[in-house]
């Protein structure tokens, strides 16, 4: 039970924090690693489904990890991991 409300609390947590990107980056990061249906896409694929060049795509991508990194977005999901 504690991990399943654990679990819960870290996807809404996860939710919380991509959706302080810009909807370009929400979508790129959402694909990229496969948070609604658990299928990672490749820059490939992505960029075919934005009709833009694979590497606008990794950059896009590059910029949301730089945001999710900075230390006043992510301390709701650090919790989660004992390493950070």
């Amino acid at each position: 039970p504690e991990t399943i409300a654990e679990k819960e609390g870290f996807q809404t947590d996860v939710r919380r924090l991509i959706k302080t990107l810009s909807p370009k980056e929400q979508a790129v990061i959402r694909l990229r690693f496969g948070l609604d249906d658990g299928t990672p896409k490749s820059l490939d694929f992505i960029a075919s489904k934005f009709n833009v060049e694979k590497e606008r795509i990794r950059k896009v991508e590059a910029k949301a990890l730089l945001k999710l990194r900075q230390p006043y977005r992510n301390q709701s999901v650090k919790c989660y991991i004992s390493d950070l």
